[in-house]
């Protein structure tokens, strides 16, 4: 057989063996994803706050939501930026979700944010009052956790993320 029509077939040969280079070292997903650290102690804030959530969640007939330490400590890594950026947002979440997709084999991720309220009750109810907040709380998932941090002159920021397994 000639070179000539051996070139076609070597191209595509070649072609393959340097895509599946590439997809192996991005096949693992950790690429975008947040590194995981340990889960901080629940607060008391951060308990009345998931049960306040569950407590709803059972009068509206809705399952109750496991705690989870992957969530939590996701969560805290979001609360700490918010601290650090002195600002409440949603910044990163894909990142997020990449990370609890790959660290605690999450389908769905969503997640609430806020800042300034001072008990667990307070924060709860403006979500609830909020009609996307409280979307996430009645949604279909199987494990929460929530953060809650304070900045240095005492004011509360909270990261509340809820994921479907």
């Amino acid at each position: 057989m000639k070179v000539t029509k051996l070139l076609p077939f070597m191209a595509i040969v070649a072609l393959l063996g340097f895509t599946s280079c590439s997809t192996d070292s991005a096949a693992d997903g950790k690429v975008n994803s947040i590194e995981v650290p340990v889960a901080p102690q629940a607060k008391q804030i951060e308990i009345e706050i998931m049960e306040l959530i569950n407590a709803h969640r059972i009068n509206q007939s809705l399952n109750p939501l496991l705690d989870h330490n992957t969530v939590k400590a996701v969560a805290y890594t979001h609360t700490d930026y918010m601290i650090e950026v002195d600002n409440v947002s949603h910044d990163n979440f894909f990142q997020r979700k990449q990370s609890l997709q790959d660290n605690a084999d999450a389908n769905i991720v969503s997640e609430n944010v806020a800042y300034g309220f001072n008990s667990a009750a307070s924060v709860v109810n403006a979500w609830l009052n909020s009609p996307s907040h409280k979307e996430n709380i009645e949604g279909d998932f199987t494990d929460f956790d929530v953060s809650a941090e304070q900045n240095s002159e005492g004011k509360w920021y909270f990261t509340n993320i809820f994921i479907k397994r």
